[in-house]
């Protein structure tokens, strides 16, 4: 009697299946995709093994001025008084504890991902040779701020078109020690911030800038890079390190010397999708990841990298919030040599103390990691991993 009735149940989920799967499906062809998606060729992760091997080292990171921030991606220092941007467009100053906002570049309110645009969203930040800021504002440009006035002033406006393109996301900057250069990335021509998950998913292309702050003119280095994203300039200042964030991997510019104009390969296939990127104490760099790539595991975005009717199927049914929610809780630090091997990494698994890291930046013996959605820095004593 068993299999007869364990044969009717699996006719009837069959039925009972399709006659859901068929209107669904109907539906999802009707419905609108926002992306386009191209499919994308990645390899297969490198194995978290060796100096990848997962270990729990962030889980020794404190948290700093919990629930008084939100959103402190990049970070940035003068002496010991610490300089970040929030979610809710400040510009903030940390002194000996002490949180005040130094400026904001847009306007609230602030509430809502439809704020987004008005209120600004500061990302990457950086110490100018005069100790001024110079800040990458998402929605607004490249702005020098005076820490101690709070003064702004706007070098670059997303309002202006750059060789006929729009800047739509302007994302991380890095700065020569003269002050005269600033190499800046534009995520994209075409998405948001607020829609930075279409832009992994859509894997369309932009690029690497450079703004001369004698001439105030922009001219674009480098095109076609999927999602660029962090910049850092070598200790030499010959080169500038990119990420880009779909590939999970890192393109090298050359600004000076022989190869100026040239552009190479630095790292690739990366263990995660790489955000941020600071230099290290060591002459290296450390990358922070905004996922990883499990291996051996899963990876939900290696699985759908070249599948674009599924990711239009998950679009059109899920909203991005939704689709967030999939992606695992998984913090991830690394650290490259000068020659971009990996030195070492830290790693908390599910994100229980560090959760979303976008930036490690290095100062006075501590890691202080920004992140673009938790409410708080924290830091990591670099002597006790």
């Amino acid at each position: 009697g068993s299999t007869y009735s364990s044969k009717v149940f699996r006719v009837t989920f069959l039925t009972l299946a399709a006659s859901l799967t068929v209107p669904l499906l109907g539906v999802t062809v009707l419905l609108d995709c926002p992306i386009d998606p191209q499919p994308i060729s990645l390899k297969e992760p490198p194995l978290l093994t060796g100096v990848l091997e997962p270990n729990i080292e962030l889980r020794k990171a404190e948290r700093l001025w919990e629930n008084q921030l939100v959103g402190p991606e990049s970070i940035a220092n003068i002496g010991d008084v610490l300089f970040t941007g929030t979610a809710d467009g400040k510009i903030i100053k940390i002194e000996d504890g002490e949180i005040q906002t130094i400026a904001r570049i847009g306007h609230g309110p602030c509430e809502t991902r439809e704020d987004e645009p008005t209120c600004g969203r500061p990302l990457g930040i950086r110490v100018g040779p005069n100790n001024t800021l110079f800040v990458a504002d998402a929605y607004y440009g490249l702005y020098e701020v005076n820490p101690g006035t709070g003064e702004t002033k706007m070098l670059v406006s997303t309002k202006t078109l750059i060789e006929g393109q729009k800047l739509s996301f302007v994302n991380d900057l890095t700065v020569t020690r003269d002050g005269r250069k600033i190499y800046f990335t534009d995520s994209s021509s075409k998405w948001q911030r607020r829609d930075y998950l279409f832009l992994v998913m859509e894997g369309t292309d932009d690029g690497l800038l450079e703004y001369d702050t004698v001439t105030k003119e922009v001219k674009v280095l480098m095109v076609g890079l999927r999602f660029p994203n962090g910049v850092q300039l070598s200790p030499a200042e010959d080169f500038v390190l990119v990420q880009e964030t779909t590939m999970a991997r890192i393109r090298r510019y050359y600004v000076s010397g022989l190869m100026k104009g040239g552009a190479d390969m630095f790292v690739e296939n990366m263990p995660g999708l790489p955000d941020n990127i600071r230099l290290s104490s060591s002459g290296g760099y450390w990358v922070a990841m905004s996922a990883v790539r499990p291996n051996p595991g899963f990876s939900l975005l290696d699985f759908l990298s070249e599948k674009p009717w599924i990711k239009r199927m998950i679009f059109k049914l899920l909203s991005q919030e939704t689709v967030t929610k999939f992606v695992p809780k998984y913090s991830l630090v690394v650290e490259l040599s000068e020659t971009g091997s990996y030195r070492r990494s830290f790693h908390d698994p599910n994100g229980v103390t560090v959760a979303y890291v976008s930036e490690a930046h290095e100062h006075n013996g501590y890691l202080y990691l920004g992140s673009f959605r938790s409410p708080f820095i924290c830091r990591l004593n670099l002597q006790h991993v």
